[in-house]
């Protein structure tokens, strides 16, 4: 028996679960029942799995329809989600943390070696890859398949978070319920942007599969001259800054924008360098990614973390910067797209 990427999402479903209690259980949190449900959903979509499809098709006998369900629960799960983030559900309880002077003391005892549980997480994950990827334990312990490589930096991922935390609990000598109260504390403050990346990714493979892609195509060459080589590049690259602020990520901006304008207009019509297209194109996306709060985990997390008191303060300060490489963008496509 292999080790499956399940057990990882187990282990997350499982800490989230945890947090969820402790939300359930702080009196201090005026949507404390709102809070706990978001994370004890959240939770249980990570535990949901092939045993869930197993054990419907144990009562309905059929594989195809205990599947529809299980993706069927798991939309309604993300949906009430959504509600609940929606209508202000998820907010700020009380938290057991240390005080400012036990942290001072702690700086002061331990000093530079605080940093070694944290190190540990980069460390314990290059060991492990090179431990793996280089002998026979390899194949032994996660079997043989495409997705080995990816599970493999998983594992070793989580290893050397474990590790980083049995050092942090033993140097401070907290008990192992700290982690959790810190982790719901980080939580509450991210929100529900904690959430959007996993979010927009299933939104831009969704778009791509429901032939957006076609779709622009259409609407460019019936609708604007992109026989001009400025306007078809200035489509392109404010297209894909556009649609990366929607979906608020650049990957999967790219195939939608690629399919619609990159590859069938200026490849194939314009005759211009795939390479050059897939390059810049990817930069102008990602001049979106500065303005948009939708890339919550540049955008939004680090002013959560920060407690800034305008969460948008980092978009508003990155968009004449995002505005001017955008323009750059377009000259540098116009110039070497078609050399």
């Amino acid at each position: 028996m292999y080790f499956k990427q399940e057990y990882l999402y187990f282990l997350a479903g499982i800490s989230l679960l945890v947090v969820a209690c402790y939300s359930w259980l702080d009196k201090h949190n005026p949507r404390r029942i709102a809070t706990g449900a978001f994370w004890c959903f959240y939770g249980v979509i990570f535990l949901v799995g092939d045993w869930s499809e197993q054990l419907l098709n144990y009562f309905v006998q059929d594989l195809d329809q205990a599947k529809s369900i299980t993706n069927f629960t798991v939309g309604v799960m993300v949906v009430i989600m959504a509600l609940i983030a929606g209508l202000g559900g998820v907010r700020l309880g009380k938290y057991p943390t240390l005080s400012v002077k036990r942290r001072q003391l702690n700086a002061k005892k331990f000093g530079i070696k605080l940093f070694i549980p944290a190190l540990m997480i980069p460390i314990g994950t290059v060991l492990g890859v090179l431990l793996f990827q280089n002998s026979a334990l390899s194949h032994w312990f996660f079997g043989e398949g495409p997705h080995v490589s990816t599970l493999i930096t998983l594992f070793s991922m989580t290893a050397g978070c474990i590790l980083g935390l049995i050092i942090a609990l033993k140097m401070t000598g907290d008990k192992l319920s700290q982690p959790f109260h810190e982790s719901r504390r980080l939580l509450d403050s991210i929100g529900w942007a904690f959430i959007l990346p996993q979010i927009l990714a299933t939104i831009g493979l969704l778009f791509n599969d429901a032939g957006v892609g076609r779709s622009i195509t259409q609407l460019v060459t019936e609708y604007l001259n992109v026989d001009s080589r400025l306007i078809a590049v200035t489509i392109y690259a404010v297209g894909m800054a556009l649609l990366t602020m929607v979906l608020g990520n650049a990957f999967a901006s790219f195939p939608i924008m690629a399919a619609g304008v990159g590859i069938p207009i200026l490849v194939n019509q314009l005759g211009g360098d795939p390479a050059v297209m897939a390059a810049i194109g990817m930069f102008s996306g990602y001049c979106g990614t500065l303005m948009t709060p939708m890339a919550a985990n540049y955008n939004l997390v680090p002013a959560a973390l920060l407690n800034l008191p305008d969460r948008y303060r980092v978009i508003k300060v990155q968009i004449p910067t995002a505005l001017m490489v955008l323009a750059v963008n377009i000259i540098l496509l116009y110039f070497f797209l078609f050399i």
